[in-house]
């Protein structure tokens, strides 16, 4: 007999081998037609595949997250279904499951345009509507390339080659369109009918920019209609959120050929950067870190022994000097920083020295890759490095992760995931060493009480890892600070200190970013507040605007008071329409627009309105600039039941001027 047992904890029995499909049916009929596979001993099969043997059984459906990638999955090749019906001299590559939908790669002799989209998915569509079975075929290597061969299938070709060590590959039949996949797929078409085709976008095989380039065919997928409908609305609101359309429409930067992937900031564009580098720096002085910076050009030799020069090399950009000697633009600050430490003799009185930059790197992204500001080539991270001595290595790391979540919490970011990654198969250090260092950072989540999720394997090849993942107002993730623990910088260039007993012992490096890179955060920000920033953030806090000329003194007067009250004011004394200048100041989203006539010059007051157009009435000129600077400071960082614990006392400590002579 063959055991099943079911996650319930009931136990079925088969005289003989049993399919999934044939188990999903035995407990009822709904589950039967809701399944779409079965995890047998936590491994994905197809719904009719035969388990032969004892096994634990998980029905998978829609229900389930498996059960969703499934379906985006077999709406994939789905696609290349459409796509040979419709253009039969078409080629089939690739067509992966990606976050919230899939894509299929594919060589044809022209683009496809969006009517060709249009076409595509209406042809999916057609066939969704025949309820077909999808049927699974597990066929010898040979049989299998000699298919694709006398269909013309070059790239499945080529994919077969790639497997020298598979005898046996599965080909899933949708009538007679045939694909090659490892599974699972769905019974049937009729699980795919909440789908939609999104872009168009060019690829290339490999992904190598010297190969020849396919098409490339987005689409998402979903459970039912109505997740569906909840993704195209999130869609939607993230396009009117795009930083790009917001940032000329609230004219904060640009970009330009001239210096791709770089970003020209416009004035209120800069004075946002300022503020953010303001904030942060103010933060970090309250706990104990010391500023400093370093040089954005340094020799070979020192990549060399950071090993980013073997690593790295690929993505720096190199110069190389009439004497010879080939320079690098920085990539990373990390070994800038391990120059400063090395400045001098240090003590374990002098640790933890913290030392913060807002460094400016330059890594080189592929052309496709770069995306506003949030892929770009050159950036400012707000970098911290850390030397500590190993004992203090948790502490320092709990109240890292304490100031992140403190500050995450000032822009308006509440939901914070963590990610900790450990160690990879390629690594460098004793298992001991990776023991501590995993130690300290599961050590501090634990003792902060913050929740995280092991990301295993995805650590550094020198050392483990906490990510910190933001949920903005419409539900996206964002991946931004990280915390890295490091004993192999310090080893490589021979760094140390003296402790009690007047030996030499080697420092822990923690790597600290916060924002991550500045101009990354203020994208995120940008999308966060669709472009409508909380006061103290906005670049342009208040504008005054005049009706007519014989209020220009006045509306002088007003926009200095306020400058002088530190609030970010400018005065309109255009020839223009007070109506009109309110509508060009709310589609700039500046907070406060404030109306000044000759009532209001008289008796010393401003109309007062928001950007939401809301009329909030006159006010004393006095009393403006007490209200828009309360409204104006920055957040409290910590509320009542919060409950990460305060910086400790030795956080807190400055670290003394001495470690550096």
């Amino acid at each position: 007999m063959i055991r099943i047992s079911l996650p319930d904890g009931t136990l079925r029995q088969y005289p003989q081998p049993v399919s999934v499909q044939q188990v999903a049916a035995d407990i009822g009929t709904g589950l039967a037609k809701a399944t779409l596979a079965g995890k047998v001993d936590g491994r994905l099969v197809d719904a009719g595949d035969l388990i032969e043997r004892d096994a634990i059984l998980q029905i998978i459906t829609p229900r389930d997250p498996e059960g969703v990638e499934i379906i985006r999955h077999s709406c994939a090749h789905l696609v290349g279904h459409a796509v040979k019906q419709l253009y039969p001299t078409a080629k089939m590559v690739i067509g992966p499951v990606i976050e919230d939908g899939f894509y299929y790669d594919i060589a044809y002799e022209r683009p496809f345009t969006p009517y060709d989209l249009a076409a595509i998915e209406q042809r999916m569509r057609e066939l969704i509507d025949k309820d077909y079975d999808i049927i699974k075929s597990m066929t010898p290597r040979a049989e299998a390339a000699a298919i694709f061969r006398a269909r013309g299938e070059d790239y499945k070709l080529r994919l077969i080659e790639d497997m020298p060590g598979e005898q046996v590959v599965g080909l899933y039949f949708h009538e007679e369109y045939i694909d090659m996949c490892r599974g699972p797929h769905v019974p049937n078409t009729r699980f795919l009918k909440a789908f939609r085709l999104t872009r168009l976008s060019g690829a290339y095989w490999r992904g190598d920019s010297r190969n020849e380039q396919l098409q490339r065919v987005y689409g998402t997928a979903w459970a039912d209609r109505k997740q569906l409908s909840a993704y195209l609305q999130r869609i939607e609101e993230a396009e009117k959120r795009d930083h790009r359309k917001l940032g000329a429409q609230l004219d904060l930067f640009h970009f330009d050929e001239a210096a791709p992937g770089s970003v020209f900031w416009h004035p209120r564009g800069w004075t946002l950067f300022q503020t953010l580098i303001g904030y942060m720096r103010r933060r970090q002085e309250a706990v104990g870190y010391v500023e400093v910076n370093t040089p954005d050009v340094m020799d070979r030799s020192l990549w060399e022994t950071s090993g980013h020069w073997f690593n790295y090399r690929e993505n720096m950009f190199t110069t190389r000097t009439e004497d010879d000697r080939v320079f690098a633009l920085k990539p990373m600050n990390c070994p800038g920083a391990v120059s400063l430490y090395a400045r001098g003799l240090k003590s374990y009185r002098d640790l933890p020295l913290r030392m913060a930059e807002f460094g400016k790197v330059h890594r080189y992204e592929p052309s496709g890759a770069l995306h506003g500001l949030l892929r770009v080539r050159h950036f400012t991270q707000d970098d911290a490095h850390i030397f500590c001595t190993a004992e203090q290595m948790e502490q320092e790391c709990a109240d890292t992760i304490a100031l992140v979540f403190a500050i995450y919490r000032d822009f308006g970011f509440e939901e914070v995931a963590v990610k900790l990654s450990t160690r990879p198969a390629h690594r460098i250090g004793s298992d001991e060493t990776w023991d501590m260092l995993e130690g300290a950072l599961s050590g501090a989540l634990q003792r902060i009480g913050i929740e995280y999720r092991v990301n295993a394997g995805e650590g550094a090849f020198y050392g483990p890892k906490l990510e910190f993942v933001l949920r903005d107002a419409i539900g996206r993730d964002w991946q931004c600070g990280t915390l890295q623990v490091d004993l192999n910088l310090p080893e490589r260039f021979d760094i140390h200190y003296v402790d009690e007993q007047g030996g030499r012992q080697r420092p822990v490096m923690l790597h600290r970013a916060l924002f991550g890179s500045l101009e990354r955060f203020i994208g995120i920000l940008i999308e966060q507040y669709s472009g409508a920033f909380p006061l103290w953030l906005a670049p342009l806090q208040a504008v005054v605007l005049t009706i007519s000329e014989a209020q220009d003194d006045y509306a002088r007067e007003v926009a200095g008071c306020l400058k002088h009250a530190g609030i970010r004011a400018a005065a309109d004394l255009r020839n223009e329409k007070v109506g009109y200048k309110i509508r060009e100041y709310t589609l700039q989203k500046v907070p406060y627009l404030l109306v000044v006539g000759d009532r209001e010059k008289s008796e010393r007051t401003v109309a007062l309105r928001s950007r939401g157009g809301q009329d909030l009435g006159p006010l004393p000129l006095a009393r403006l600039i007490e209200r828009l600077c309360d409204e104006a400071r920055v957040p409290a960082s910590r509320k009542a039941g919060d409950a990460l614990p305060a910086p400790t006392a030795d956080a807190s400590r400055a670290c003394v001027p001495e470690a550096f002579t």
